[in-house]
């Protein structure tokens, strides 16, 4: 039986909103499919070391957020990677978070598994 789950934009609104009420900055870089879509989310601490996290199924059946190791870093290597994904899926929603501490990053992802 599948489990009922919260629609990716509303998702997106809500890790936004959370972001936004402790002064962080939240942005949708691209819109996916509202109802399925995937989440590719650029974490970033006061604008500094952008980190690409990807949200995957485990086995239980419940999601996870796994960080994207690139070949290269840098904001190119970042935007190349979600371009090329976003051509890929369609559906994939690409969301950039910049936040006041890691902690607080951590947490919001801790929130959305």
């Amino acid at each position: 039986m599948i489990e009922p789950r919260l629609a990716t934009d509303v998702q997106i609104s809500a890790m936004r909103r959370l972001a936004e009420a402790d002064g962080g900055f939240a942005t949708v870089l691209k819109k996916g499919d509202a109802t399925s879509g995937a989440i590719l989310l650029i974490g970033q601490i006061r604008g500094a070391e952008p980190r690409l996290y990807d949200r995957y199924p485990s086995l239980d059946g419940k999601t996870a957020w796994e960080s994207v190791d690139l070949a290269e870093t840098g904001d190119a290597a970042i935007q190349n990677y979600w371009q090329k994904r976003c051509a890929r899926d369609p559906d994939l929603w690409v969301f950039e978070l910049d936040v006041a501490s890691v902690a607080r990053l951590d947490g919001l992802l801790a929130a959305f598994n």
